[in-house]
């Protein structure tokens, strides 16, 4: 859970939000042709949440809230010649216009290169 104050009171989002908001606009960028699970943890914990939801945006997204910022940890899967810096860029504009909060860093790891 990520709270913050603004002048109306606290605010708090979930990471499940997070997760699914940047898994989004991660899926959604040029040349990203999937998330991947960053362990075995994670991928036995995504097989459960997709199950249950049906939905696969949050896999292999982790968000922490560190000093009122957010750090963003992203393993995905990509086609050869994407500009990462372009879905970095994408990432941190979507995430810091719906919640008004600021991106501290994105943290790309590619796990597989199709």
């Amino acid at each position: 859970m990520i709270k913050f104050e603004n002048p109306n009171g606290y605010i708090e989002i979930t990471n499940a939000y997070f997760a699914t908001l940047v898994g989004r606009a991660a899926q959604s960028c040029f040349g990203v042709t999937g998330m991947v699970n960053g362990s075995a943890y994670e991928s036995i914990v995504s097989a459960i949440k997709s199950k249950a939801t049906g939905e696969k945006f949050n896999q292999g997204v982790s968000v922490k809230s560190v000093d009122g910022q957010l750090q963003i940890e992203l393993h995905i899967s990509v086609s050869y010649g994407v500009n990462i810096t372009a879905i970095v860029d994408s990432i941190i504009y979507t995430v810091e216009e719906a919640t008004d909060l600021k991106v501290n860093t994105v943290n790309v790891y590619v796990d597989a290169l199709n």
